[in-house]
């Protein structure tokens, strides 16, 4: 395992930027992800640390050696692909054995290689198959096992669990970071699903416009967003500018005193983000305000029904905020029922755009 390096990296086409000035580290043996939209340049940036794509400014370190001259065989790293790419004319065996053949392995060690890797994917018994026998988990598999084949350096993934279910996503998602786990493999993965990078990664780089908007542990990206984009995508629905006084903060149609809120300097438009889940809701006024605490109220406007949670709607001072409650409170309210809601100010997120 190495670790991966890619310091002021750009890449056009045409007069699209897809990779804007990125300078990044993955440490060895690190489940690192790339998450965002469809074109905010994450499966291009894997590209380019693949080989498939050269890039047209910066540098890429694969251990200590600059690859951005090496074609992708040069490279040691293992690619899956989001449509498996497997060879259809081939058996599962000979599948997972082709990256070994090439490299010219005995074919004592190809068995025995192969052996491992079937068991390592639990796909013992398989291996005379053809992947039109296989369902699309197991295509995947045998996908992953192939690339684990010739021992890479590096694993790179571009979103190999997207075409199955929702079910058989998260059933994999849990054998794939341990498969990671077992092989100590450093991991590169991109998807656009939030759920499947904070499951899967030690490390998350959030991506927009070819360039990275948040990077960290998958606590400190989803609970300390930085950016309006950020927020929003990791669904924080309750977003809305603000204005900043001497001592006060005016937002949800009303002013507060700054004490509190760990408000930022800057220049430009100011926003705020809170989650729903943050939100607590009551049909009366706390009776005890905590200081790290504040109290909103506002009338019910609407409410979606989603099993035990509810999803609601309040219009609190002209803004309305979304939160969820127990659908056993949600029963006993009505759209133009009085509500309060308590937020605690470390939740209130401050973004800049």
């Amino acid at each position: 395992m190495k670790e991966v390096r890619l310091i002021g990296v750009t890449k056009t086409f045409g007069t699209t930027v897809a990779v804007d000035n990125v300078t990044l580290e993955v440490r060895k043996g690190e489940f690192f992800t790339l998450l965002g939209p469809s074109g905010c340049g994450k499966t291009t940036t894997l590209r380019l640390i693949a080989g498939f794509e050269k890039p047209d400014k910066g540098t890429i370190y694969i251990g200590e050696r600059v690859v951005n001259d090496l074609p992708p065989e040069k490279r040691n790293v293992g690619f899956v692909f989001q449509n498996y790419a497997l060879f259809p004319h081939m058996t599962v065996f000979d599948n997972i054995a082709f990256p070994l053949k090439l490299k010219r392995y005995s074919q004592e060690e190809i068995r025995r290689r192969v052996k491992e890797l079937l068991a390592l994917v639990k796909l013992e018994g398989m291996e005379n198959r053809y992947p039109r026998q296989l369902s699309g988990g197991q295509q995947q598999r045998v996908a992953l096992a192939r690339a684990l084949a010739r021992e890479p350096d590096v694993l790179l993934l571009d979103e190999p669990l997207s075409n199955l279910d929702a079910l058989l996503r998260i059933e994999l998602r849990r054998e794939l970071k341990n498969i990671q786990r077992k092989t100590g493999v450093t991991a590169i993965y991109v998807t656009h699903d939030q759920d499947e990078a904070f499951s899967l990664s030690d490390r998350i780089a959030v991506m927009n416009r070819g360039r990275i908007e948040a990077l960290g542990s998958p606590d400190d990206v989803f609970e300390n967003p930085r950016t309006v984009f950020v927020a929003r995508f990791l669904r924080y629905k309750n977003i809305f500018e603000v204005k900043v006084g001497d001592g006060y903060i005016e937002m949800f149609g009303r002013r507060f005193e700054t004490k509190g809120f760990n408000i930022p300097s800057t220049s430009g438009r100011l926003y705020v983000g809170v989650r729903p889940d943050v939100i607590a809701v009551s049909a009366t006024r706390p009776e005890k305000l905590e200081s790290d605490k504040i109290v909103l109220e506002g009338k019910l406007v609407d409410k979606l029904f989603y099993g035990s949670d509810t999803e609601v709607y309040i219009d609190v001072g002209g803004t309305e905020l979304i939160t969820y409650v127990p659908t056993s409170f949600a029963n006993s309210i009505k759209p133009g029922d009085k509500v309060f809601l308590t937020i605690g100010k470390r939740d209130i997120k401050f973004l800049v755009e």
